[in-house]
């Protein structure tokens, strides 16, 4: 289970992670004035959670104060943006690093099963795409699977402060990562497909429970997946017969 379906999280927790996510996503613009009844409003609750959610994200930086009742969202700029990614990819690389030393081996299997579905998918989705036939609606269960290995990772790892972190200084939702992955794989399916063998590698590296092993790994492929996301995708043009 994730933080996004966690029963126990709070009212505030969910208020912070659903403005975060709006912030991140681009629904509430740089500068864009926001009031505490207004996303009351929009998340269908109390003031009181929101008004929680808005002290955490102002500490944060998502927000900054201007008066006494008046917040706006903050201008986070290009070089935040690129401080943003250096801070994920680190921590995804330490939570590899931590799940090499803490991994059981039942969690180790999981993930070779999560990866095994995988492997399947690809199969039709290359068989579908050769045949022209369409490939969106498998590339979304190919990419529901990949989460589940992600996050089957970070509970390897054993510590909720890095995965709290992670989910904290994401630079792109799951949502538009979803959105992001799915445009740039439908431009170039092969290059982009092709990534996905490298978490072979990271399992294998954590089974033998070569934390600096493991952590480069993470480290090279979220980088590389950062990195392409926010690029403009370069769509290829298919081949005239």
């Amino acid at each position: 289970m994730t933080a996004d379906d966690d029963p126990r999280e709070t009212l505030a927790g969910r208020a912070y992670r659903s403005v975060q996510d709006a912030i991140t996503a681009g629904e509430l613009a740089p500068n864009e004035k926001i009031t505490e009844r207004g996303l009351a409003e929009r998340l269908s609750m109390s003031p009181t959670p929101v008004r929680e959610a808005i002290r955490r994200l102002e500490q944060d930086g998502m927000i900054k104060r201007t008066g006494p009742r008046t917040v706006v969202v903050a201008d986070i700029g290009a070089t935040a943006v690129e401080d943003l990614a250096e801070v994920e990819v680190a921590l995804r690389g330490l939570i590899a690093r931590f799940a090499a030393r803490h991994a059981t081996p039942a969690q180790l299997d999981h993930l070779d099963a999560v990866l095994d579905e995988a492997d399947d998918l690809l199969i039709v989705i290359r068989q579908r795409k050769a045949e022209d036939r369409p490939i969106e609606k498998h590339l979304n269960l190919l990419l529901d699977v990949m989460q589940r290995f992600n996050d089957v990772v970070a509970a390897c790892a054993g510590n909720t402060v890095l995965v709290r972190l992670l989910d904290q200084t994401r630079v792109f939702t799951r949502a538009e990562r979803r959105s992001r992955t799915l445009e740039r794989v439908l431009a170039n399916h092969e290059r982009n497909l092709e990534r996905y063998a490298t978490h072979r590698a990271l399992v294998r590296a954590l089974r033998a429970g070569d934390a600096a092993t493991a952590e480069q790994l993470a480290i090279d492929d979220v980088q590389a997946g950062l990195d392409d996301l926010r690029r403009e995708p370069r769509r290829t043009t298919p081949a005239r017969s």
